[in-house]
């Protein structure tokens, strides 16, 4: 059984900046690829950052490149997003969410445990 539990979530400013923290419970935590989603309200959920298992790859959106950054420590079993320049239509509830493989995806629909998710709200 493998649980994810995200923390760091709250309100901040515009411009400002946050870390987000998920960490899993369960075996093979390094062999595990691990993403980042969102949703806004009334909107579907969209891919934000991936990280691959070892930590050597990352891929991000394109609304988010240059100021958002996804890394992980697989001493702690945790896995962060760290963002800035912060902007209101980043507002959404983040999710993590991890593979069963090292290889990092885009689509919600290639991860197979998901955390419970964490408000981020960006006041302008």
């Amino acid at each position: 059984q493998v649980q994810l539990v995200e923390f760091g979530g709250g309100l901040v400013q515009a411009g400002g900046s946050l870390v987000l923290s998920c960490v899993v419970f369960g075996r093979t935590f390094s062999s595990r690829a691990m993403g980042w989603f969102r949703q806004a309200p009334g909107k579907e959920r969209e891919f934000v950052a991936t990280i691959s298992g070892s930590g050597s790859s990352t891929y991000y959106a394109d609304s988010v490149k240059g100021r958002f950054t996804i890394s992980r420590d697989n001493a702690k079993n945790t896995v962060y997003l760290q963002m800035g320049s912060l902007k209101p239509e980043d507002t959404a509830v983040y999710y993590c969410a991890a593979r069963t493989i090292a290889y990092g995806s885009t689509s919600n629909d290639d991860y197979n445990y998901w955390g419970q998710g964490t408000q981020v709200t960006v006041s302008s």
